[in-house]
């Protein structure tokens, strides 16, 4: 990991450390907010570190945060996170983080039972102890063992691909049911986040309608096992058995039923973010109003005013709630507490239809699935007005690379289909690969014949900070280059990729104005979003592209799109969106 995920996860540890340990909230509050905000923010926080003033100038980072910040700098550690570590057993984080279980019951756990592991709550449950505690009956015993089962079982998050056709199967049920008027996705995978860890859905129905929907989603099919069955909520374990080697998708869900005249609060609610909606609250308080999921009240001072009577001033439409408040509103996907609420407007970001090219794309000549025609006809099919056709280059023999001559043989092919089929213009480039050193797989008399070079990094992805940033801003500053594709080369939940100063990397690219690659492959999302965030804010260009490989590769598009929407692109910023001749242009003057 970097300096900003290394001491994000130090202050997120100290944070459990703190509840376990039965600490004041705010404390608790405190290191967690800073540890999240440090992780998503886009400059290495080491070269400010010994700058306590700098520090503090981000928003959630405090002195007490600011001295821990420069202390890991200087030695690798905190030494007050290892004095409270060592007052909890390692293994009691693992049992924190199952399914439904919060740190006031695992502290209970530790302290009347002794229980220090999951291997010791399991004994606890097989031996009958852990019903000793206080609200443990049968039931909550029962989906603790299950939570253990499903965390070993699950192994993480799910992709944001895998969930989205898991959630889309559900929505189809769903609506399916007489008498539902509405069902929408909530939750993290409405933020577009690139995983998910359990499926939010909400539905308006009423009286038997509500009941039909809820039995509906708890007996559907793929249903392992049924966690919660409430009038209005329901939580489900899904088994989805895709028929691969890696086995089936276990993933949790939820189920709100709820009124169409509160629809709106609860979907802004249980989409979240927890930040999000912390700040939303913190708003309604200074205006004398009270925010949860059945709308916006007028604060009198009692909990509950849903319970009581009290008119809403605003519950049917988040719009109506978000103008309440004196806000814009404000798209999912920035939902984060990353400074939205201090926008003035709606932004206008991204959308899949403002894409009119894809830069990033391969056929049979290497590893591709599909002919020139074939790609050209189903990109022409998806609306595209420009295809490149990026075959792979020389040094990946493992997906066919082409030698120089078959490379020129292959460019003579995609410009004879780009004189032949009508309706989109084709290019021809090539996926060319960044070398160890930095030197590109071709030499410049043949990359000049290209229309368009996407240079990217396969091999060598564990190198050093100092090799890996000499590599890839050789790279940016090759006269010939017009896109760095997936830069850091990670793959989500398998490998972490190249370990980028991602403020470097964008100053390098807006100064050699070369755009930053989106890959919108659900396994590498790479750049991540608040590395967008970052190429926004510092005036890179960036370019959203499918890597397709086959014809199904092109529905992945939305997940390249939410990345982008997440890290607050616009399209003005996506040379994918720009009109075709400007998009040439600014091609051809690299040429």
């Amino acid at each position: 990991m970097g300096f900003n995920a290394d001491v994000a996860a130090a202050l997120e540890r100290m944070g459990e450390t703190l509840e376990l340990l039965g600490e004041s909230g705010f404390k608790v509050v405190a290191h967690s907010r800073a540890a999240r905000v440090i992780r998503d923010y886009p400059q290495d926080l080491r070269s400010i570190a010994s700058d306590e003033k700098a520090l503090v100038g981000i928003e959630g980072v405090g002195k007490g945060i600011a001295k821990k910040i420069a202390e890991f700098a200087q030695t690798g550690k905190i030494a007050e996170a290892d004095k409270l570590a060592a007052q909890v057993p390692a293994g009691l984080f693992d049992v924190l983080a199952l399914q439904g279980l919060g740190p006031k019951t695992v502290r209970a756990m530790w302290q009347e039972l002794g229980i220090e592991s999951v291997a010791d709550l399991s004994r606890a449950i097989d031996d009958g102890s852990l019903a000793g505690l206080p609200r443990m009956g049968a039931k909550t015993i029962e989906n603790i063992r299950e939570s253990i089962r499903f965390a070993s079982a699950t192994q993480g998050r799910t992709r944001i691909g895998t969930a989205t056709a898991i959630a889309e199967m559900v929505l189809e049920r769903l609506r399916q049911v007489e008498g539902v008027d509405r069902v929408e996705i909530a939750g993290s995978l409405r933020r577009g986040r690139e995983t998910i860890g359990d499926l939010d859905f909400l539905a308006v129905a009423q009286g038997a309608a509500a009941e039909r929907c809820s039995e509906a989603f708890r007996t559907m099919d793929e249903v392992e096992r049924v966690l919660a069955a409430g009038e209005t909520k329901s939580s489900v374990q899904l088994k989805i058995d895709r028929g691969s080697r890696s086995g089936p998708v276990r993933i949790g869900a939820d189920l709100r039923v709820v009124p169409a005249e509160v629809f709106g609060s609860a979907w802004l609610y249980f989409t979240g973010s927890k930040s999000h909606n912390v700040r939303l609250r913190e708003r309604a308080q200074k205006k004398k109003l009270t925010l949860n999921e059945y709308g916006l009240f007028p604060d009198d001072g009692e909990p509950a005013p849903q319970s009581r009577g009290v008119k809403p001033r605003a519950s049917a439409t988040e719009t109506s709630i978000y103008k309440a408040l004196g806000l814009p509103v404000l798209p999912p996907e920035i939902r984060e507490d990353r400074g939205e609420l201090e926008l003035k407007e709606t932004p206008a970001l991204i959308e899949a239809d403002d894409l009119i090219a894809d830069l990033h794309a391969h056929t049979v000549a290497s590893d591709g699935r599909l002919t020139i025609d074939e790609l050209a006809q189903e990109a022409k099919s998806r609306g595209y007005k420009v295809l490149a056709i990026t075959d792979h280059s020389q040094s990946q023999a493992i997906a066919n690379g082409l030698k120089p001559d078959r490379l020129r043989e292959h460019i003579g092919a995609i410009r004879e289909a780009d004189s032949r089929i009508k309706g989109i213009r084709l290019l021809a480039g090539s996926e060319v690969d960044i070398l160890a050193g930095g030197k590109l797989d071709y030499e410049d008399d043949l990359l000049a014949e290209l229309d368009v070079v996407v240079a990217s990094p396969h091999l060598a992805l564990k190198q050093t900070e100092k090799h890996a940033m000499k590599r890839m801003l050789r790279a940016i500053e090759h006269p010939l280059v017009h896109i760095i594709g997936h830069p850091t080369g990670r793959l989500i939940n398998r490998r972490e990729g190249l370990p980028l100063v991602i403020d470097e990397i964008v100053a390098a690219a807006a100064e050699h104005d070369v755009a930053l690659e989106i890959n919108a492959n659900d396994r590498r999302l790479d750049l991540r979003d608040t590395h967008v965030r970052a190429a926004v804010e510092g005036g890179a260009l960036l370019s959203i592209n499918c890597d397709a490989h086959d014809a199904g590769h092109f529905d992945m598009l939305p997940y390249g799109v939410a990345t982008g929407r997440r890290g607050w692109l616009t399209a003005d910023r996506c040379i994918n969106a720009w009109g075709e001749r400007k998009l040439l242009n600014w091609l051809a003057s690299k040429r």
